[in-house]
């Protein structure tokens, strides 16, 4: 049974220090599928690992692409300019690549900011495509990356333009789980990283409807909340909520 995950991931002081394949989000990285020897002629790439407190930026929109950052240890969200302000358009967790927004025009269109403690690999992009035309595997990694993402933005599009408020925050909390689940942790025990304003900003929520929903669902028994800390009571109805199968009632 998978241990719910810890309110603060545990050594982000020491990870600085652990190479690739030491690495607990090697599955989930950049170089998965790399024999041994180009393992290490991309550990060797990393031009550093690089503590990032909570609350600060890892880099800013309009700042010119020198590097892509693999999330190490940590939590992230990340936001860009929008019509009606600024928008939380992601969060990224350990395993996952940040900046790749910036490859085609070289300039970073968003804002990526820790969410608690986190540590990231530094991975200058000039770099990795020199190394791309020397280990192919390795692109075709990027690419599929790139595609995962294209594929998170169409579902993010979907999901503001055609889905109900609660339809909207059960896939939001069935997708964290599975995240988690993916890194060995509980999908129906978690922390939320974010704020229940970064949640609303993410689903186009105000954070009033936020805070409904979620009192909403714990009084139909689908989960618990307590600040930050989340119970799926019931997350098999919460996915069929997701999947616009189980209405929000009969307290809609």
């Amino acid at each position: 049974m998978n241990a719910p995950i810890p309110h603060a991931l545990p050594g982000a002081a020491r990870m600085t220090d652990v190479h690739c394949a030491e690495c607990s989000a090697y599955q989930l990285c950049l170089p998965i599928g790399l024999d041994a020897l180009n393992g290490v002629r991309f550990d060797d790439l990393i031009g550093q690992r690089r503590r990032v407190t909570k609350g600060a930026s890892l880099y800013r929109a309009g700042q010119p692409l020198r590097n892509l950052y693999a999330v190490r240890c940590g939590y992230f969200k990340t936001r860009r300019p929008g019509p009606a302000g600024e928008q939380v358009t992601g969060f990224e967790m350990a395993g996952q690549l940040l900046g790749m927004e910036a490859i085609s025009s070289g300039v970073h269109q968003s804002e990526a900011v820790a969410l608690e403690d986190s540590v990231v690999c530094n991975i200058p992009f000039s770099a990795l495509e020199t190394l791309f035309e020397e280990v192919p595997v390795l692109q075709r990694r990027l690419c599929r990356l790139m595609s995962m993402e294209i594929d998170r933005e169409q579902h993010l599009a979907l999901l503001l333009g055609q889905m109900r408020a609660e339809q909207r925050l059960a896939v939001f909390l069935v997708e964290i789980g599975c995240a988690y689940a993916m890194r060995g942790y509980s999908p129906t025990q978690f922390q939320l990283r974010m704020s229940r304003e970064d949640i609303g900003s993410y689903l186009g929520l105000t954070i009033e409807s936020i805070s409904r929903l979620l009192a909403r669902f714990t009084k139909l028994g689908l989960i618990t909340v307590d600040k930050r800390a989340v119970v799926l009571h019931d997350p098999i109805r919460l996915a069929a909520m997701a999947n616009g199968i189980a209405p929000c009632s009969p307290l809609a």
